[in-house]
């Protein structure tokens, strides 16, 4: 049921729950959200702990192996995972409960929608910003979150202007390739 309330699923009766396809409208309006709280968050962060710059470093050698992959929903939920995870390396449980909502709003998006070279290009904003952090400059963390989010939001003008939305593109790009 939480997950029909927060618009992630849909029940039909007698037919059953369905995955609610994010409207464009509805990811724009995630990335604007995105967009005022990562660097604010970012901006209050501090330095982080060793471990914590650990972890997020091992998560970007994942993001990087599942863009090598070409598998789209992994590397789609991974990417934005690392946003997730790096609001609990900072240690706010509500930042992180954001994190996990508005991420989830744009994962299927990105699967839709993310071109492989895209995806490097997120997994390098991603080091970069855990590089600026580990340098222990949370204000160069900030601009670098910025422009990424900007970079992703700009991307889904882009799309939108280029194509539509179908159930076959979601099949397609959740469907798990062969290995």
């Amino acid at each position: 049921m939480q997950l029909q309330a927060r618009g992630f699923v849909e029940v039909r009766s007698r037919r059953g729950w369905y995955v609610v396809e994010p409207s464009f409208e509805e990811a724009r309006e995630t990335y604007a959200a995105r967009r005022v709280i990562e660097p604010g968050m970012l901006r209050d962060a501090g330095t982080p702990l060793q471990a914590a710059i650990r972890k997020l470093r091992q998560h970007v050698a994942d993001e990087r192996k599942a863009v090598a992959s070409a598998n789209a929903a992994t590397r789609s939920v991974l990417l934005a995972d690392f946003h997730v995870c790096l609001a609990e390396c900072l240690g706010n449980r509500f930042l992180t409960a954001m994190m996990i909502d508005l991420s989830a709003k744009t994962t299927l998006v990105s699967a839709l929608y993310q071109s492989q070279t895209q995806a490097r290009d997120s997994s390098d904003d991603h080091a970069a910003i855990v590089a600026a952090l580990a340098e222990g400059d949370t204000a160069k963390a900030e601009k670098l979150m910025r422009a990424h989010i900007d970079t992703l939001a700009a991307r889904l003008d882009e799309t939108l202007a280029n194509s539509g939305t179908s159930r076959d593109r979601v099949r397609a790009a959740l469907t798990p390739t062969a290995a």
